[in-house]
């Protein structure tokens, strides 16, 4: 017999530390959003009747935390999952999840996750080193796999880095949109400062104060450059102690427990899929094949077109992440495009800001019982994906899921080119900021076969230009790797 999943339970929690020897580790966090989840759906009877609790890896010492969460709220003798590091890994176990509930392998499933960025920080430039639990043990299952992301090439370049590689997508989808440097710093400032307006309505977010555009684009002593052209405030905010739970489980296993229908929301679909898993093979970058077929399989699923979304949440550690995002669903990037704020304001606790995400659209689709909303998921550099529909509407069918990864072997791929010597066109760069100024230039360049290099640019003068003009289209001359022009 087919069960129907649904979300009853729902919790996001923080804690703002003030003295180091008060605050909470990750794995109390969790046990804490656990059990504000339960009282979310008005039924502590589900951590006790749980059979699965699945967390997802941070970062922290943790062998078997999901045991610990079960022992912790009496969920005793349940599976226990862990899944690893990127941020599709929420969505992808939601999705993995309602299939085992329809499919009736599991009646009541646990998701938790937590970070302590801040308290992490503050010890460090306190000199204080975290005594932090180990919970030794390995979990019943690992969901999900862990692959490297870097090719030979970017690691011989030393490039890698998200704060190196997301700055340069961006700069990638500017020269391809044909815009200048000053009109595009504007657009985007523009979109960031529409997120941080809606982390202001959102109680849950880090940073409630909103941030105007001029704010958000101009260096400041709070907005230090970082790498062109973001500064501080376009970048994903992991500074933060943040926890979240889900609570997952069938509409008969919810009438049986006399939980109220008005907390129920039902996962309509989920795709899975990932880009080629090295940037270096990637045909350009600022598309995302991944995105556009499982986004556009997400909806078809449902029997859905892009109208007919009324809330939806981009996956925003930067802003090209939402405009790549944006433009293969085919949303227009003036409507808004997060429910919590996104990674920069909301808060991006790593690998979990996913959890947070759903469960706002959670609260907001139950205030809004006719809305369908959407969930993106991005894990690596615009690599890994997962997305989600969601409503208190009952769907007309069972949850439908697809992976996409077949259709997407095919697409088209570059070679990368190790230690290169000879001329090239600057296919996108970016400038790094240390505490004095720019310290080096990256470069990713096409060969005139087609390959990609990637290069590093010393010449202080030259990184001083890269911080105000454009190089995409520029010739280079690459020997191993460096650049020079």
């Amino acid at each position: 017999m087919t069960q129907t999943p649904v979300l009853v339970g729902v919790a996001q929690l923080e804690q703002r530390v003030t003295e180091l020897d008060s605050a909470k580790e990750p794995i109390d966090l969790m046990i804490e959003a656990v059990q504000m989840a339960a009282r979310d759906a008005e039924c502590p009877a589900l951590l006790s009747n749980a059979t699965s609790v699945r967390v997802l890896r941070g970062m922290w010492p943790y062998g078997n935390p999901a045991r610990a969460v079960a022992d912790a709220v009496g969920a005793n003798g349940v599976e226990t999952a862990i899944a690893p590091f990127g941020g599709n890994f929420v969505q992808s176990v939601v999705n993995l999840s309602a299939l085992e509930i329809q499919r009736g392998e599991h009646d009541i499933i646990i998701i938790t996750g937590a970070e302590c960025g801040n308290t992490s920080a503050k010890a460090r430039r306190a000199g204080i080193e975290l005594t932090w639990q180990d919970l030794p043990g390995e979990p019943d299952r690992r969901i999900g796999v862990q692959k490297l992301l870097r090719h030979e090439a970017e690691k011989a370049a030393h490039i890698g880095r998200p704060i190196q590689v997301y700055p340069m997508l961006e700069n990638a989808l500017r020269h391809h949109r044909g815009e200048t440097i000053e009109a595009h710093l504007v657009r985007i400032s523009e979109l960031w400062a529409g997120f941080s307006a809606v982390a202001a309505t959102n109680p849950h977010a880090w940073i409630r104060e909103a941030k105007s555009a001029e704010e958000i684009r101009t260096p400041s002593k709070l907005n230090r450059p970082v790498s062109v052209p973001y500064p501080k405030f376009m970048n994903s905010n992991s500074n933060v102690d943040q926890g979240a739970s889900l609570i997952m489980c069938s509409t008969e296993k919810a009438r049986s427990l006399g939980i109220d229908k008005s907390r129920w929301i039902y996962p309509w679909t989920g795709t899975d899929a990932h880009d080629h898993y090295y940037l270096s093979n990637r045909d350009n970058f600022y598309s995302s094949p991944a995105i556009r077929l499982a986004a556009a399989r997400c909806l078809e699923l449902a029997n859905l077109e892009v109208t007919d979304l009324d809330l939806v949440d981009l996956y925003s550690c930067f802003p090209v992440a939402v405009q790549v995002s944006a433009l293969e669903i085919g949303l227009d990037l003036n409507r808004p495009l997060t429910v919590t704020g996104g990674l920069t304001f909301a808060g991006g606790p790593m690998n979990n800001y996913v959890m947070h995400s759903i469960a706002r659209m959670v609260e907001l689709l139950r205030a809004s019982p006719e809305a369908m909303g959407l969930i993106t998921a991005n894990g690596g550099f615009i690599t890994k994906h997962a997305f989600g529909l969601y409503s208190a509407t009952e769907p007309a069918q069972p949850f439908q899921h697809a992976d996409l990864q077949d259709e997407l072997e095919d697409m088209p791929k570059r070679e990368a080119v190790l230690a290169y010597t000879g001329r090239a066109e600057v296919e996108s760069y970016t400038v790094m900021y240390g505490p004095e100024g720019p310290t080096v230039g990256h470069v990713s360049a096409l060969l005139p076969d087609g390959r990609r290099a990637w290069a590093n640019v010393r010449d202080p003068e030259v990184i001083g230009s890269m911080t105000r003009e454009e190089f995409c289209g520029r010739q280079v001359k690459l020997a191993d790797y460096e650049a020079t022009f």
